[in-house]
Protein backbone atom coordinates (compact mmCIF):
# COMPACT_ATOMS: atom_id res chain seq x y z
CA UNK A 1 0.00 0.00 0.00
CA UNK A 2 1.39 3.21 -1.10
CA UNK A 3 1.37 6.12 1.34
CA UNK A 4 -0.52 9.23 1.33
CA UNK A 5 -1.19 12.51 3.16
CA UNK A 6 -4.20 14.66 3.57
CA UNK A 7 -4.41 18.44 5.00
CA UNK A 8 -7.12 18.82 7.02
CA UNK A 9 -7.38 23.14 6.23
CA UNK A 10 -8.59 24.86 9.85
CA UNK A 11 -11.47 22.42 10.99
CA UNK A 12 -13.98 23.81 12.81
CA UNK A 13 -14.99 21.37 16.36
CA UNK A 14 -11.63 19.08 15.84
CA UNK A 15 -8.92 18.42 18.61
CA UNK A 16 -6.91 15.60 18.60
CA UNK A 17 -6.66 15.13 22.82
CA UNK A 18 -10.45 15.74 23.10
CA UNK A 19 -11.27 13.62 20.43
CA UNK A 20 -8.75 10.38 21.38
CA UNK A 21 -9.00 10.93 24.93
CA UNK A 22 -12.25 11.11 25.82
CA UNK A 23 -12.91 8.05 26.44
CA UNK A 24 -14.68 6.39 22.86
CA UNK A 25 -12.02 4.71 21.39
CA UNK A 26 -8.89 2.45 22.26
CA UNK A 27 -6.52 2.55 19.45
CA UNK A 28 -4.76 5.76 19.38
CA UNK A 29 -1.14 6.78 20.78
CA UNK A 30 -0.05 10.40 21.35
CA UNK A 31 3.82 10.36 20.12
CA UNK A 32 6.62 12.11 21.34
CA UNK A 33 6.20 14.91 19.13
CA UNK A 34 2.24 15.35 20.18
CA UNK A 35 0.63 14.12 16.96
CA UNK A 36 -1.62 10.57 17.45
CA UNK A 37 -0.80 7.04 15.76
CA UNK A 38 -4.04 4.84 14.79
CA UNK A 39 -5.06 2.06 13.30
CA UNK A 40 -9.00 1.60 12.15
CA UNK A 41 -10.31 -0.59 9.90
CA UNK A 42 -7.11 -1.46 7.23
CA UNK A 43 -5.92 2.46 7.68
CA UNK A 44 -3.02 2.98 9.69
CA UNK A 45 -2.50 7.08 10.28
CA UNK A 46 -0.89 9.62 11.51
CA UNK A 47 -2.44 13.00 12.70
CA UNK A 48 -0.08 15.96 13.27
CA UNK A 49 -1.00 20.11 14.00
CA UNK A 50 0.34 21.97 12.14
CA UNK A 51 -0.25 25.64 12.84
CA UNK A 52 -3.86 25.36 12.37
CA UNK A 53 -4.26 22.43 9.88
CA UNK A 54 -4.02 18.83 10.62
CA UNK A 55 -1.76 16.50 8.32
CA UNK A 56 -2.69 13.27 8.26
CA UNK A 57 0.02 10.66 6.98
CA UNK A 58 -0.40 7.11 6.43
CA UNK A 59 -1.51 4.08 4.25
CA UNK A 60 -5.49 3.31 3.43
CA UNK A 61 -6.59 -0.43 2.31
CA UNK A 62 -9.21 1.21 0.10
CA UNK A 63 -7.37 3.63 -1.98
CA UNK A 64 -8.58 6.61 -0.95
CA UNK A 65 -7.27 8.13 2.83
CA UNK A 66 -9.18 11.46 2.69
CA UNK A 67 -12.95 9.49 2.25
CA UNK A 68 -12.09 7.62 4.82
CA UNK A 69 -10.89 9.71 7.38
CA UNK A 70 -14.09 11.83 6.22
CA UNK A 71 -15.86 9.20 7.32
CA UNK A 72 -14.57 8.18 10.40
CA UNK A 73 -14.31 11.48 11.56
CA UNK A 74 -17.89 12.25 11.24
CA UNK A 75 -17.42 15.11 8.81
CA UNK A 76 -20.19 15.64 7.36
CA UNK A 77 -22.00 16.82 11.01
CA UNK A 78 -22.31 20.18 11.79
CA UNK A 79 -20.98 19.96 15.73
CA UNK A 80 -20.21 23.91 15.97
CA UNK A 81 -24.40 23.75 15.23
CA UNK A 82 -25.14 21.53 18.08
CA UNK A 83 -22.69 23.21 20.46
CA UNK A 84 -24.35 26.17 19.80
CA UNK A 85 -27.89 24.49 20.42
CA UNK A 86 -26.64 22.23 24.08
CA UNK A 87 -24.47 26.05 25.04
CA UNK A 88 -27.95 27.16 25.67
CA UNK A 89 -29.68 24.62 27.64
CA UNK A 90 -27.64 25.81 30.57
CA UNK A 91 -24.15 27.10 32.15
CA UNK A 92 -22.94 23.64 33.30
CA UNK A 93 -23.35 22.38 29.54
CA UNK A 94 -21.69 25.59 28.34
CA UNK A 95 -18.74 24.96 30.63
CA UNK A 96 -18.41 21.41 29.66
CA UNK A 97 -18.27 22.15 25.94
CA UNK A 98 -15.89 25.18 26.16
CA UNK A 99 -13.59 22.33 27.94
CA UNK A 100 -14.17 19.68 25.10
CA UNK A 101 -14.42 21.98 22.38
CA UNK A 102 -12.58 19.56 19.84
CA UNK A 103 -14.58 16.40 20.21
CA UNK A 104 -16.37 14.67 17.74
CA UNK A 105 -17.85 11.17 17.86
CA UNK A 106 -16.02 9.21 15.84
CA UNK A 107 -17.85 6.60 13.34
CA UNK A 108 -16.36 2.95 14.62
CA UNK A 109 -16.49 -0.07 12.72
CA UNK A 110 -19.49 -2.01 15.04
CA UNK A 111 -18.14 -5.29 15.56
CA UNK A 112 -14.76 -3.50 16.92
CA UNK A 113 -17.06 -1.39 19.21
CA UNK A 114 -18.79 -4.16 20.88
CA UNK A 115 -15.78 -6.16 21.69
CA UNK A 116 -14.35 -2.98 22.49
CA UNK A 117 -16.42 -2.18 25.47
CA UNK A 118 -17.01 -5.37 26.52
CA UNK A 119 -13.60 -5.56 27.15
CA UNK A 120 -14.07 -1.97 29.10
CA UNK A 121 -16.24 -3.53 31.15
CA UNK A 122 -14.74 -2.74 35.07
CA UNK A 123 -11.52 -2.13 33.51
CA UNK A 124 -8.84 0.98 32.98
CA UNK A 125 -8.40 2.68 29.76
CA UNK A 126 -4.00 1.62 30.04
CA UNK A 127 -5.13 -1.76 30.55
CA UNK A 128 -8.47 -1.97 27.72
CA UNK A 129 -5.82 -0.60 25.34
CA UNK A 130 -3.06 -3.36 26.16
CA UNK A 131 -5.69 -6.40 25.50
CA UNK A 132 -6.77 -4.88 22.45
CA UNK A 133 -3.31 -4.87 20.75
CA UNK A 134 -2.30 -8.02 22.25
CA UNK A 135 -5.94 -9.58 20.64
CA UNK A 136 -5.08 -7.88 17.54
CA UNK A 137 -1.65 -8.98 17.34
CA UNK A 138 -2.49 -12.70 17.81
CA UNK A 139 -5.36 -12.87 15.82
CA UNK A 140 -5.47 -10.16 13.36
CA UNK A 141 -3.74 -9.28 10.36
CA UNK A 142 -0.18 -7.18 9.84
CA UNK A 143 0.44 -4.12 8.36
CA UNK A 144 3.59 -2.77 7.91
CA UNK A 145 4.10 0.98 7.88
CA UNK A 146 7.20 3.79 8.48
CA UNK A 147 9.36 0.76 9.85
CA UNK A 148 6.69 -0.72 12.37
CA UNK A 149 4.08 -3.29 11.87
CA UNK A 150 0.53 -2.56 13.11
CA UNK A 151 -2.38 -4.76 13.14
CA UNK A 152 -5.51 -5.15 12.31
CA UNK A 153 -8.85 -5.91 14.49
CA UNK A 154 -9.59 -9.33 13.98
CA UNK A 155 -12.94 -10.20 12.62
CA UNK A 156 -15.59 -12.99 14.21
CA UNK A 157 -14.00 -15.16 11.19
CA UNK A 158 -10.74 -14.56 12.27
CA UNK A 159 -12.10 -15.46 16.12
CA UNK A 160 -13.75 -18.61 15.10
CA UNK A 161 -11.23 -21.36 16.43
CA UNK A 162 -10.33 -19.40 19.64
CA UNK A 163 -10.28 -20.88 22.88
CA UNK A 164 -12.03 -19.49 26.04
CA UNK A 165 -8.31 -20.36 27.47
CA UNK A 166 -6.41 -18.68 24.69
CA UNK A 167 -8.87 -15.29 25.76
CA UNK A 168 -7.23 -15.83 29.20
CA UNK A 169 -3.91 -16.00 28.17
CA UNK A 170 -3.83 -12.49 26.63
CA UNK A 171 -5.08 -10.84 30.01
CA UNK A 172 -8.85 -10.87 29.76
CA UNK A 173 -9.99 -11.94 33.11
CA UNK A 174 -13.51 -12.54 33.47
CA UNK A 175 -13.98 -11.31 30.12
CA UNK A 176 -12.79 -14.31 28.03
CA UNK A 177 -15.81 -16.26 28.38
CA UNK A 178 -18.24 -13.02 27.12
CA UNK A 179 -15.47 -12.82 23.90
CA UNK A 180 -16.02 -16.61 23.12
CA UNK A 181 -19.90 -16.34 23.35
CA UNK A 182 -20.29 -13.40 21.46
CA UNK A 183 -17.86 -13.89 18.71
CA UNK A 184 -20.21 -17.29 18.45
CA UNK A 185 -22.97 -15.83 18.42
CA UNK A 186 -21.99 -13.56 15.54
CA UNK A 187 -20.94 -16.34 13.82
CA UNK A 188 -23.86 -18.48 13.97
CA UNK A 189 -25.98 -15.48 12.79
CA UNK A 190 -27.91 -15.18 16.43
CA UNK A 191 -27.03 -11.57 15.80
CA UNK A 192 -27.08 -9.81 12.56
CA UNK A 193 -24.71 -6.69 12.83
CA UNK A 194 -25.66 -5.91 8.85
CA UNK A 195 -29.55 -5.96 10.13
CA UNK A 196 -28.60 -3.78 13.11
CA UNK A 197 -26.84 -1.04 11.22
CA UNK A 198 -30.21 -0.89 9.12
CA UNK A 199 -32.51 -0.63 11.93
CA UNK A 200 -33.33 2.77 12.82
CA UNK A 201 -35.05 1.43 15.56
CA UNK A 202 -33.26 2.53 18.51
CA UNK A 203 -34.51 1.13 21.43
CA UNK A 204 -34.61 -2.72 18.88
CA UNK A 205 -30.99 -2.53 18.34
CA UNK A 206 -30.90 -1.70 22.26
CA UNK A 207 -32.44 -5.21 22.72
CA UNK A 208 -30.60 -6.80 20.59
CA UNK A 209 -26.73 -5.23 21.78
CA UNK A 210 -28.39 -6.69 25.54
CA UNK A 211 -28.78 -10.18 24.12
CA UNK A 212 -24.95 -10.24 23.53
CA UNK A 213 -22.41 -11.66 26.50
CA UNK A 214 -21.13 -9.23 28.62
CA UNK A 215 -23.13 -6.34 26.95
CA UNK A 216 -24.98 -4.85 29.86
CA UNK A 217 -26.83 -1.70 29.41
CA UNK A 218 -23.90 0.68 29.69
CA UNK A 219 -21.68 -1.27 27.37
CA UNK A 220 -25.05 -1.31 24.42
CA UNK A 221 -25.41 2.42 25.03
CA UNK A 222 -22.00 3.15 24.08
CA UNK A 223 -21.66 0.60 21.23
CA UNK A 224 -24.98 2.53 20.01
CA UNK A 225 -22.98 5.91 20.50
CA UNK A 226 -19.25 5.25 19.38
CA UNK A 227 -19.80 3.14 16.70
CA UNK A 228 -20.92 3.75 13.34
CA UNK A 229 -24.39 3.10 14.38
CA UNK A 230 -24.19 6.55 15.17
CA UNK A 231 -27.29 6.85 18.02
CA UNK A 232 -26.81 10.20 19.70
CA UNK A 233 -29.39 10.31 21.51
CA UNK A 234 -28.42 7.37 23.99
CA UNK A 235 -26.75 8.59 27.50
CA UNK A 236 -24.24 5.68 28.80
CA UNK A 237 -24.02 6.12 32.94
CA UNK A 238 -20.60 5.12 33.93
CA UNK A 239 -19.77 6.24 37.76
CA UNK A 240 -18.17 9.62 36.44
CA UNK A 241 -21.55 10.38 34.74
CA UNK A 242 -23.54 9.43 37.49
CA UNK A 243 -21.71 11.66 39.47
CA UNK A 244 -21.52 14.86 37.71
CA UNK A 245 -25.48 14.40 36.93
CA UNK A 246 -25.93 14.00 40.74
CA UNK A 247 -23.42 16.93 41.55
CA UNK A 248 -24.85 19.23 38.55
CA UNK A 249 -28.75 18.29 38.47
CA UNK A 250 -30.04 15.90 41.09
CA UNK A 251 -28.18 16.92 44.48
CA UNK A 252 -28.61 13.61 46.42
CA UNK A 253 -25.97 13.59 49.62
CA UNK A 254 -26.00 10.21 48.62
CA UNK A 255 -24.46 9.46 45.03
CA UNK A 256 -25.24 5.91 45.26
CA UNK A 257 -28.63 6.43 45.64
CA UNK A 258 -29.33 7.27 42.24
CA UNK A 259 -30.40 5.75 40.29
CA UNK A 260 -30.15 5.05 36.33
CA UNK A 261 -33.62 5.79 35.53
CA UNK A 262 -33.81 9.27 37.61
CA UNK A 263 -30.42 10.29 34.88
CA UNK A 264 -31.87 8.87 32.35
CA UNK A 265 -35.40 10.97 32.60
CA UNK A 266 -33.16 14.30 33.21
CA UNK A 267 -31.30 13.93 30.13
CA UNK A 268 -33.80 13.10 27.46
CA UNK A 269 -35.88 16.23 29.29
CA UNK A 270 -32.49 18.42 29.06
CA UNK A 271 -30.64 16.90 25.81
CA UNK A 272 -33.15 15.03 23.52
CA UNK A 273 -31.79 13.31 20.86
CA UNK A 274 -28.63 15.02 21.46
CA UNK A 275 -28.08 13.77 24.63
CA UNK A 276 -24.67 11.42 24.09
CA UNK A 277 -22.98 14.44 22.33
CA UNK A 278 -24.21 16.37 26.09
CA UNK A 279 -22.95 12.83 27.90
CA UNK A 280 -19.31 13.14 26.44
CA UNK A 281 -18.94 16.71 26.76
CA UNK A 282 -20.18 16.53 30.81
CA UNK A 283 -17.66 13.22 31.20
CA UNK A 284 -14.41 14.83 29.70
CA UNK A 285 -15.17 17.38 31.65
CA UNK A 286 -15.72 16.34 34.78
CA UNK A 287 -13.16 13.23 34.63
CA UNK A 288 -10.23 15.62 32.81
CA UNK A 289 -10.98 18.94 34.89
Amino acid sequence: MKEQQYILKKPETFNLKDIFECGQCFRWNEQEDGSYTGIWKENVVNIKKEGQDYVFTGICKNGNLEDEIHTYFDMDRNYEEIKEKLSHIDNYMKDSIQYGKGIRILNQDLWETIISFIISANNNIPRIKGIIERLSKAYGKPIEWNGKTYYTFPTPEELKNVTVEQYRALGLGFRDIRLYETTKMILEGKVNLKELEENPNTMEVRETLLTLSGVGPKVADCILLFSDLKRLEVFPIDVWVRRVMNDLYIKNEDETKVNKKQIEKIAKEKFGNLAGLAQQYLFYWRREA
